[in-house]
């Protein structure tokens, strides 16, 4: 029996289900029940009977699944699994921004702790952003982490944001000069960026969009070749579902290290040992949780 086998076979056993973010290594992508950005991932897996989450991705992201389903086991293959951006902003700091601005409204990207978005007013993800800003017109408003994310969704949704400065080192390794030599190989490519990149890497895009985005912006459009500003996980599944299309990584250093820890023998070891479990302190998940409740509300 091979390892996928044996995954398959436990994971049956166990009532589970397994989430894999589109940046993770293609074999754990293609091992997963759900593949997806971190927040429709919890979800979907809440909406499911399994008593136990496997979420291939970053410590947040398996945070954020228990927060939507306290009553389900859920597991991270790597506990070191963490993402730089989410650790720059952290309780201490986010309650200095707020004791500055204290008639200030928080909003939190979802790529933050469990604690952060708990202090937080509302959530949003890189998708929705622009919605949450417009909804949140007139008022003063600080934004955290992800200060190129703040920055491209304010401008769209036409408000101004006090941005922390948090970034995503991935993205910030597509430059504008890398879309530019990359356009003189590929001249008849479509150019998608996601908008955790700098603000004159999004200007000269075609479509500025989350990484579900850019999955249905590709295989909605007519076009044939596309380069592609985000983590080269995505790759994957935009070959998987446009065999017929060519993808193009910005960069070919956009690799996040962190994504690529989980591997086929942690999730089966994580299946078999039941580890590595992730909690969220009760207190922590109901304020967290109504932060991302108020994004649904609102959007």
């Amino acid at each position: 029996m091979d390892i996928r086998e044996k995954i398959l076979k436990l994971k049956k056993e166990r009532n589970a289900v397994i989430l894999a973010h589109n940046y993770q290594l293609p074999e754990v992508q293609d091992i997963a029940d759900f593949t997806g950005d971190s927040l429709e991932l919890s979800r979907k897996a809440a909406e499911t009977d399994a008593d136990i989450i496997v979420f291939c991705g970053v410590y947040f992201m398996a945070e954020t699944a228990k927060i939507l389903s306290p009553q389900k086991m859920v597991l991270i293959p790597d506990e070191t699994a963490g993402c730089p951006m989410a650790d720059m902003v952290d309780e201490k700091k986010l309650l200095e921004l707020k004791k500055q601005n204290p008639e200030a409204v928080v909003v939190s990207y979802v790529n933050t702790t469990a604690r952060v978005k708990a202090l937080s007013d509302v959530c949003c993800t890189s998708a929705n952003a622009q919605k949450v800003l417009e909804k949140l017109k007139g008022k003063k408003i600080i934004f955290v982490p992800d200060k190129h994310l703040g920055e491209y969704a304010s401008k769209k949704a036409g408000v101004e944001v006090i941005l922390y400065n948090g970034f995503c080192p991935i993205h910030e390794r597509i430059l504008k000069e890398h879309i530019e030599e990359k356009k003189r190989n590929y001249p008849k490519a479509k150019v998608i960026i996601h908008p955790e990149c700098f603000m004159e890497v999004c200007e000269i895009a075609d479509e500025v969009t989350s990484t579900s985005g850019m999955l249905k912006y590709a295989k909605g459009s007519f076009d044939k070749e596309f380069i592609i500003g985000t983590e080269i996980g995505l790759l994957h599944p935009l070959k998987k579902q446009n065999p017929e299309k060519d993808f193009y990584p910005a960069s070919e250093i956009a690799v996040c290290e962190n994504m690529k820890k989980t591997t086929l023998e942690k999730v089966l070891w994580s299946l078999e040992d039941l580890k590595f479990e992730v909690e969220v302190p009760e207190g922590i998940r109901e304020k967290a949780k109504l932060a991302l409740d108020k994004m649904l509300e609102i959007i």
